[in-house]
């Protein structure tokens, strides 16, 4: 059994880590888009990015201003069980992560009604930034693997999760998902962005999918239907940081889950900016 007090540290360290390194295969991929891009401006941009990515892991910094929300999924094999103890120093070090980064202090005060309308203001402890419910997923074997990823805000107000008709048509699904991606990356900012999809029966299954499309999703194997939707928001040129180009989305994941009889899909769509997903991954067990 490992102790409360490592569990604490390991997950205190991998909430830094997700907050200040990029992948290896997210850095590949913007690699690649810089070699291809045509525009000068464009590829000006990405290398600038790339540049940042590289001082943020060397220095443990955070990637961007907007330190982010902890999203936390854990990985639970059928030989493990969960506790509240467990949990408990989960939450107790993404507190001393959220401290250690510094995460941005932008927790809001009070009540209901006061934390609606920010009227109480905000907590200056980056630790009062609480995480989202953390999502359980099983899995075989003696697996006990905790993902944190760090969501900004910009992506969120960008973000939708609607109905489509889908009138027995995938390629129906899929202009729907590509007007909507194209929309909502164009208003973004910060591109080139990552599509993370999910397609459920619910608002919540689809959110969920979506959010595990960025944990299991990889930056160098796309699906038909990911690449289908990747090229087709590209073609909309809005670029690195808006300057045009060839280079809007580096790559889409998707999750479709179980469907049901109906003559809707639920979809879940996250235009994340150009340094999402911000994830690192430990397991608790080591």
């Amino acid at each position: 059994m490992v102790s409360y007090s490592s569990i604490v540290n390991k997950v205190s360290d991998t909430l830094v880590r997700s907050a200040s390194t990029m992948t290896d295969d997210h850095k590949l991929a913007l690699k690649k888009a810089i070699a291809a891009e045509e525009n000068e401006n464009a590829r000006w941009a990405m290398e600038l990015i790339l540049q940042n990515a590289d001082t943020a892991a060397g220095q443990l910094s955070p990637l961007c201003d907007d330190t982010g929300i902890p999203h936390l999924v854990l990985d639970i094999g059928e030989k493990q069980s969960i506790s509240g103890s467990l949990i408990d120093s989960i939450y107790e070090g993404v507190r001393q992560g959220l401290q250690l980064l510094p995460g941005r202090a932008m927790a809001v005060r009070g009540d209901d009604e006061e934390r609606l309308d920010q009227s109480a203001g905000l907590d200056n402890d980056p630790a009062a930034v609480e995480p989202a419910p953390l999502l359980v997923r099983r899995t075989e074997g003696d697996v006990l693997k905790l993902h944190v990823l760090m969501l900004g805000g910009g992506p969120a107000i960008r973000g939708m999760t609607y109905r489509v008709f889908h009138q027995h048509s995938v390629e129906k699904v899929i202009d729907e998902i590509v007007a909507r991606a194209t929309e909502g990356t164009g208003l973004l900012g910060c591109t080139p962005s990552t599509l993370a999809i999910g397609i459920g029966r619910s608002q919540y299954e689809a959110g969920s999918l979506m959010l595990e499309s960025l944990i299991d999703g990889n930056f160098a194997e796309q699906s038909e239907l990911e690449r289908e939707i990747t090229t087709r928001v590209n073609a909309s040129r809005t670029g690195a940081l808006g300057l045009g180009g060839q280079t809007t989305v580096l790559a889409t994941f998707m999750k479709i889950g179980p469907q049901r009889a109906s003559g809707v899909r639920v979809v879940s769509i996250r235009p994340c900016c150009l340094y999402e997903p911000r994830i690192a991954s430990v397991d608790l067990q080591g």
